[in-house]
């Protein structure tokens, strides 16, 4: 049986033990904190409780996860934002700034989302979106004809056979005319998205 948080029955609850293993009640496995990033990126709600006390720790962990992520990563967290925050450590208006920062990062998002729909809506109403799409589709349509295999499904492995000494030329550079066009029709396809 799972365990979730009182409440909230969306809500995965991780333990956090004292040899720092993290386990999942959900999913009842021991997981790492990139299965807590990827569960953050997904929207997974989730909370992290010390398996000894039941404190609450989710804030130490997703503060471990941005640390872990500034480290390996490409860095997002630019040094004077952070000189900054740590200066509002004790200042008065301290309780203050979470609530900002989490109204900013609201507002980011919703301007993202904004923006990714205009982008979609324009695409969709541009004729010359529309055309360079029906563009792409006919050329797909083409390289499907003359290339078996690239229209989206793998080509049959051929069976492998012993050409006479003359045709070796020949089927060399057709197997290279061949991948240059399974790479154009690779551009194409990334083109399309």
């Amino acid at each position: 049986m799972t365990e979730k948080a009182e409440g909230k029955s969306d809500t995965v609850i991780i333990k956090k033990y004292a040899n720092r293993r993290l386990y999942n009640t959900q999913s009842s496995s021991y997981i790492t904190l990139d299965h807590l990033s990827k569960m953050t990126r997904e929207g997974v709600e989730f909370r992290v409780l010390d398996a000894k006390s039941g404190a609450d720790i989710t804030h130490q962990i997703l503060t471990q996860i941005i640390m872990e992520e500034e480290a390996s990563g490409e860095q997002m967290l630019p040094v004077n934002f952070l000189r900054q925050l740590i200066g509002m450590y004790g200042n008065s208006m301290q309780g203050l700034i979470p609530h900002y920062l989490e109204a900013s990062m609201e507002q980011f998002r919703a301007n993202q989302m904004k923006l990714r729909k205009a982008f979609e809506d324009s695409m969709e109403s541009n004729p010359l979106a529309r055309l360079a799409q029906q563009n792409i589709a006919m050329f797909q349509a083409a390289a499907a004809a003359f290339m078996p295999g690239t229209d989206g499904t793998p080509p049959k492995p051929a069976e492998p056979a012993r050409e006479p000494e003359a045709e070796t030329g020949t089927k060399s550079e057709i197997d290279a005319l061949r991948n240059q066009m399974l790479e154009m029709q690779k551009m194409l396809d990334k083109l399309a998205k």
